[in-house]
């Protein structure tokens, strides 16, 4: 029952569970001055939680600043954080204090953390471990009781990894991590945010209420939402203004969803692809052939000790000779342009299986196919590498590399 008053006073909608829990983890740390790490997608919902923090908290009546680090130049974050003294900088016309000074006995939540540049992130550290900070242009320690609730919707630990992020920071802020769902999984409740949302802009509007027949609802609860809540509200607001009819199909609530049929695809999620780590669609190609190429030898060597055990006779070496050269001829035309005739031989005069292990070496060399490619693109493009490795789908650098490596002229 505590946890439905909460929804209702900060206006929360919704029943899923993990958005439950996070408002239960929120209440329950709101007494202590652990800091708080949220995460979430952006367009969640996540400047509500550390509102509901300071709002049950001992520092109820004491000062809650919300600061957006990504809005604020890195020329003049320090400032705005910790204050500055007069002339600390040009334009310092006068000493300032700063968001720590004001919030003393309060909260701060710093939202979109990780846009912090990595000097600022120091400062931040030393904040957070003794309560203290000095001012831009001064010696002077200053005191500060402040409780530190911070916000993200990237990856701390891939940013952490690339050098952006302070892995020591990281870890004094993440003392209680709380993570907002994204909206795509949160079912039923996107429906009711949508009615929420409809009839307030009828009441503003004054207008009636749109709703949306039964296919427009699934189409609702399916499409992915990238921009979470902040999206369908824009959406919902778009409809109640612009469509006349009230009843909403999925027909025409489709016209409001960008790349709908696109959101359903499979997609990997949170990560970046890297030219110099993932091969060419080429590069995959000759993969499944070499691969191909290994299950034709184990054929050869499964027909070989069948003949070995005895089974001698003309009739069967022809049928598995025959085999064996169906297999080879599938490779070799996924490889080669214009395979020759009579490549394969794989009887001799006596109607026994050759050997043709030499053949297929040839044909499926990853490093001779490469070789063969990197040259018909430099005489393609005059030695220009630049274009040269943008025909075959690799970096210039990488192409440098292999050029080297191969010793091509």
């Amino acid at each position: 029952m505590e946890i439905q008053s909460t929804k209702q006073r900060f206006g929360i909608i919704g029943n899923n569970e993990a958005l439950t829990r996070a408002i239960n983890v929120a209440m329950q740390v709101a007494s202590t001055d652990l800091s708080v790490l949220i995460s979430g997608e952006s367009g969640t919902g996540k400047e509500v939680f550390p509102q509901i923090i300071h709002s049950l908290s001992s520092r109820k009546h004491g000062s809650y600043i919300a600061v957006n680090c990504g809005a604020i130049p890195e020329g003049t974050i320090d400032s705005e954080l910790f204050g500055h003294e007069k002339g600390a900088f040009t334009g310092a016309h006068e000493a300032r204090k700063g968001y720590f000074e004001v919030a003393d006995g309060g909260t701060i939540f710093l939202d979109e953390v990780a846009e912090l540049p990595l000097s600022t992130q120091v400062r931040l550290l030393r904040v957070l471990e003794t309560g203290e900070f000095m001012k831009v242009g001064s010696s002077k320690m200053i005191k500060t009781n402040v409780r530190v609730i911070a916000a993200t919707n990237v990856d701390l630990a891939t940013a952490i990894g690339h050098g952006r992020f302070r892995e020591d920071l990281f870890y004094r802020l993440n003392t209680v991590p709380i993570l907002i769902p994204a909206l795509r999984k949160r079912g039923d409740d996107i429906h009711l945010l949508f009615r929420k949302f409809a009839s307030d802009f009828a009441e503003r509007y004054r207008m009636p209420a749109i709703s949306l027949t039964d296919d427009a609802v699934h189409a609702l609860e399916v499409y992915e939402w990238p921009g979470n809540i902040r999206q369908l509200k824009n959406i919902t607001e778009q409809i109640s203004i612009i469509e006349r009819e009230r009843l909403i199909s999925s027909e025409t609530l489709l016209k409001y969803l960008p790349d709908y049929n696109r959101s359903k695809l499979p997609a990997v999620m949170g990560r970046k692809i890297d030219q110099d780590t993932f091969t060419s669609e080429r590069e995959i190609l000759y993969k499944i052939l070499f691969d191909m190429k290994n299950d034709v030898n184990d054929l050869k060597k499964l027909v070989g000790d069948l003949m070995e055990k005895g089974t001698q006779s003309r009739e069967f070496q022809e049928d598995n000779a025959q085999l064996i050269k169906k297999l080879y001829s599938s490779a070799d035309t996924l490889v080669e342009d214009e395979p020759s005739e009579g490549v394969f031989m794989p009887k001799n005069d006596d109607g026994q299986i050759q050997d043709t292990e030499e053949i297929v070496e040839e044909s499926l060399s990853l490093e001779n196919k490469e070789i063969e490619m990197i040259r018909k693109a430099l005489e393609k493009h005059l030695g220009k590498r630049k274009y040269a490795a943008e025909d075959l789908g690799i970096s210039e650098r990488t192409l440098y590399r292999k050029i080297k490596e191969y010793n091509i002229e």
